[in-house]
């Protein structure tokens, strides 16, 4: 996973035209870009409605002063850090914490300096650089801990975390959740056969096979152990799923290239749940519904294996 790294654009907040012309100048001689405001209320507003990666705000200003504009960036969310410089004409060190206080990162006395302002930049960008570069780490390792590593699927983890979620969600908005558990036929006689190096591909190839046969951040496949696959379908009824759950079994079926000209043929089975809430719905649990495509899958199993089984409602 790839984190966009925000723009580094500046926000100027400086109701003094001189000064806010000459760090305007300063700003293109460096190649920054800025947008500029004349009070802290019309930065604040600009800064709502953009992306600002860099606020330097003066501290002395109409309708909203700067410590008062750094309050109120800092009482916000946002997916990215904003690096606050605060332009005072105070150099005492009670005016400079209690900017430091009101969320400014650095400060510049005045009148501003080209050479100070250009170090500061360079000081401010590097800060961001690294949180950044710490936000894409700290992505990496999310999607590492909820992904299983030979396949890509997500793991057993996300699945008993994603799945209460998905079904809290379908009793609240009274929608369909449909569930399908995938089990390779066989699986064992392919790596006896073929060794667990094949194995593995197998299950990779299975894999890609069920996500391009599902939609796209709707639908999603957790590997629940082994050569077995929970699919979870929101928004799905029962007729939409045997479907997608037969779409799967056709792809998944392939023979294995050995060099051998094998009879050995890859297939799944499939047992289908869907749970369709209503007022007299009792509340289900993730592990009774997979429990109840579990029941569907053994009777694929019994009944020759490579085909789907979907649960009836007189059983559901």
């Amino acid at each position: 996973m790839t984190l966009q790294n925000p723009p580094t654009q500046i926000l100027i907040a400086e109701d003094d035209p001189i000064s806010r012309s000459l760090l305007e100048l300063y700003l293109d001689q460096e190649g920054y870009s800025y947008v500029s405001a004349t009070n802290g209320q019309e930065a604040l507003d600009l800064y709502n409605a953009g992306q600002f990666s860099i606020v330097i705000t003066d501290w002395l200003m109409p309708e909203m002063d700067g410590t008062t504009l750094c309050r109120a960036i800092r009482s916000q969310t946002r997916d990215y850090y904003t690096f606050l410089i605060l332009l005072t004409a105070q150099n005492s060190p009670k005016a400079l914490v209690e900017g430091l206080e009101a969320g400014a990162d650095d400060y510049i006395v005045k009148p501003i300096n080209r050479a100070e302002l250009r170090v500061r930049l360079k000081g401010c960008r590097r800060i961001l650089d690294l949180e950044h570069s710490l936000k894409q780490s700290l992505a990496e390792i999310r999607e590492l801990s909820i992904h299983d590593p030979l396949t890509g699927a997500f793991n057993r983890g996300y699945l008993d975390q994603q799945l209460e979620h998905e079904i809290q969600r379908a009793y609240r908005y009274r929608h369909p959740l449909s569930l399908v558990l995938c089990d390779l036929d066989h699986f064992k006689l392919v790596n006896d056969t073929y060794g667990h190096q094949v194995g593995d591909t197998v299950l990779q190839r299975c894999v890609h096979s069920i996500t391009q046969s599902i939609r796209h951040q709707i639908d999603w496949v957790a590997r629940y152990g082994g050569e077995e696959f929970v699919i979870a379908l929101p928004e799905t009824d029962t007729a939409g799923c045997s479907v997608v759950a037969e779409r799967m079994r056709e792809r998944i079926a392939f023979s294995p290239d050995d060099g051998k000209n094998s009879p050995l043929k890859i297939s799944a089975s499939f047992g289908t749940v869907t749970l369709v809430p209503d007022a007299q719905t009792l509340r289900t649990s993730a592990a009774d519904l997979i429990q109840r495509a579990d029941i569907c899958l053994y009777r694929a199993k019994l009944s020759g294996r490579n085909r789907v089984v979907a649960e009836t409602s007189a059983e559901g």
